[in-house]
């Protein structure tokens, strides 16, 4: 169906902004061409300024939890915790590199469930690259685990992924239904994806690694970080449990440990804002602009059309092909503003259950075939280029080419063998 001249220029004007986004010409921040964007919509009147407003204003919850959990993660870095992470992970490695690699993977796996994906991507990357350089070890292998770890491992809980709260919002499943629905796929994601790279670098980890790394200890305030980001978890998946919305308390939990640090070690808090992104959250407000100008000019019809007619396929092809589909489709437009997309439309069609569960692994796991894909992985190549190294796309598609096929098809293959078994 053609489209007026009108639907024309709104997607022109978000597609060219997600895709300077993502090229990043002249390394203008990604914020600016999407901020950009979001003023032409309403320049050219596609939202109106209170309708931008209030699209900006329903993603409070998205902020609350990212504001958090950069916090959370300053604080880790601040104090040693992820230096101290990846020196266990060199020293237990015991000079083989596989084994390193599998560390390196566990330790990835258990920062992405318990503080988000970004974490993995922003603050472990650094340190897992700082260690291995020391243990004389090609980076780029952990280098991947860690980029696609942070994906492969975001619906183990509802707080591994920003995305899970843009896609379930206030019908967020309490904790006890999240884990039944999604343990098993998260499971089957983290080992196949790991499979898929250990044999992806075979080549790379068949070398030494150096024995004598420095033993890294924590401080007695590194400690209490960590006890603080285990408290955190708790209280997260109490607050999941009791279905309340996610992102205030943890905003509020980051703050408090901030307070207790500061008056413990007496220092002022003010060196802890610079680990907040603000440009990371302006870019997220101009998504939520983009797509709602989207659903005001149709984008939502065309989401109901396809989902009824998934819904219409036996469970087991109707299941693979969303997410399939909605996993290569964060390749195009990232996950954020598909997730949000995909949400409103679960919503809007009253769907639950098999479909909606494959919509999230789509989400989740669709951004390990490219860097285009989530915001993590966006994020993940910020942190390189500030150490300096170059990951090309091509060479992130080539291993993407073979791990996200296989994580989707396990994933999908763990939800139909619940849903035929328990019928979740």
């Amino acid at each position: 169906m053609a489209l007026p001249g009108a639907h024309l220029l709104l997607y022109a004007i978000v597609a060219g902004s997600i895709s300077l986004m993502l090229i990043r010409p002249r390394n203008i921040p990604e914020a600016w061409w999407v901020g950009s964007g979001a003023l032409l919509l309403v320049a050219f009147r596609f939202i109106s300024p209170s309708a931008a407003a209030r699209a900006i204003a329903g993603g409070s919850d998205v902020y609350f939890f990212l504001l958090g959990m950069m916090l959370l993660s300053g604080l880790g870095r601040e104090h040693g915790v992820f230096h101290w992470v990846s020196s266990k992970a060199v020293r237990g490695a015991r000079g083989r590199s596989s084994r390193l690699f599998l560390l390196v993977y566990a330790a990835g796996a258990a920062v992405t469930a318990c503080l988000s994906n970004d974490a993995t991507a922003v603050v472990l990357t650094p340190a897992i690259l700082a260690a291995v350089r020391k243990a004389k070890a090609a980076p780029l292998p952990y280098l991947f685990a860690c980029a696609m770890i942070a994906n492969a491992a975001s619906f183990v809980l509802p707080i591994s992924n920003p995305a899970n709260l843009v896609v379930f919002h206030r019908t967020m499943p309490p904790l006890a239904r999240w884990l039944a629905a999604f343990e098993l796929p998260s499971i089957l994601s983290i080992v196949v994806t790991y499979l898929v790279l250990r044999l992806y670098f075979r080549s790379s980890l068949r070398a030494a690694v150096e024995l004598e790394v420095e033993d890294a200890r924590l401080t007695p305030a590194g400690k209490l970080v960590l006890c603080g980001l285990g408290l955190v978890v708790a209280l997260l998946l109490t607050v999941s449990a009791l279905r309340w919305n996610l992102g205030l308390p943890t905003c509020m939990a980051a703050l408090l440990l901030v307070a207790v640090l500061c008056g413990k070690e007496r220092t002022s808090p003010a060196p802890l804002a610079g680990e907040i992104s603000w440009a990371t959250l302006a870019l997220v407000a101009g998504l939520f602009v983009m797509v709602r100008a989207a659903e005001n000019y149709g984008a939502l019809g065309y989401t109901q059309a396809a989902l009824a007619w998934l819904r219409g396929r036996a469970p087991g092809s109707g299941a693979l092909a969303t997410a399939f589909g909605v996993g290569a489709a964060n390749n195009l437009v990232n996950n954020l503003p598909l997730g949000l997309l995909a949400g409103t439309t679960l919503r809007a069609a009253g769907v639950h259950g098999l479909l909606a569960n494959a919509t999230l692994i789509g989400v989740d796991l669709g951004p390990n075939l490219s860097v285009t894909g989530s915001l993590a992985t966006v994020l993940w190549l910020i942190a390189l280029r500030r150490e300096g190294l170059h990951v090309s796309a091509a060479d992130f598609l080539k291993a993407g080419l073979l791990a996200m096929p296989a994580a989707i098809l396990a994933s999908v293959g763990g939800l139909l063998f619940l849903h035929a078994v328990f019928g979740i």
